[in-house]
């Protein structure tokens, strides 16, 4: 498969492992705006949402934060009704938010994404969804795409079979093997440093980093093969 921005084919994969957020809907924004209103007595910044929870599975996300911060909390359990005083509560209580803001403005897919996935179903290329967030399914229906990908692999399915969230490769590896694609033969998408260096870490054969504000030489130096602001540069027929 060639790594070289200019002549990279999607037909050329053998399958694509795409991440959710940042990637395919811009739900990076409610997702940043639900972590900022959750933390809003520590000063929570633009920078942190980046550098400790972007990409992670949500709990891992409020473990680093709160360790940015000297903060050591009970891990508590995912039934945990939302609140402030475990690991599990303080998540549940950001996805209450992220769940609120979601249901009363919608989403719509990123224009490059869309187009990116009519060219794979024309090629008959298989596409799955590989995302921290438990909430992909719900995203993906708001966003009228959730009939579009063969395979989801979401933050559910990491927790019920154990895998370790990104940056481990566990849950794209797990992807391809569930569309029957060899890693090395197949490209995962991604727009935070942690999912860059999953798909590294699992030894696809491409990684495209989006950079959607991660920054491009941080993606670059996480792994990915090459990066684009859009997956439209990818496409040929978007300007």
């Amino acid at each position: 498969m060639e790594r070289d921005l200019s002549s990279f084919r999607w037909e050329q994969a053998a399958g694509v492992l795409f991440d959710l957020d940042g990637v395919i809907t811009p739900t990076a924004g409610i997702h940043e705006r639900a972590w900022a209103e959750l933390f809003a007595d520590c000063d929570f910044t633009d920078a942190d949402y980046l550098r400790y929870v972007d990409g992670k599975p949500r709990y891992d996300g409020v473990v680093a934060f709160l360790a940015s911060r000297h903060i050591e909390l009970p891990w508590g359990s995912p039934d945990d009704p939302p609140g402030d005083d475990t690991v599990c509560a303080l998540g549940n209580r950001k996805n209450n938010v992220f769940n609120a803001v979601l249901e009363r403005d919608g989403i719509a897919p990123y224009p490059g994404s869309s187009r990116t996935l009519d060219l794979l179903a024309e090629c008959g290329v298989p596409a799955a969804i590989v995302s921290s967030s438990r909430n992909a399914r719900t995203v993906l229906d708001v966003a009228g795409l959730g009939d579009r990908f063969d395979v989801i692999v979401d933050g559910n399915v990491v927790a019920e079979r154990g895998l370790n969230g990104k940056p481990a490769p566990d849950g794209f590896l797990l992807g391809a093997e569930l569309i029957g694609a060899d890693p090395a033969a197949t490209v995962v998408v991604e727009d935070a440093t942690s999912g860059v260096a999953a798909g590294a870490a699992g030894d696809f054969g491409v990684v495209i980093g989006v950079d959607r504000g991660a920054g491009a030489q941080a993606l670059l130096e996480q792994g990915a093969t090459f990066v684009v602001a859009d997956l439209s540069e990818l496409n040929g027929d978007e300007a």
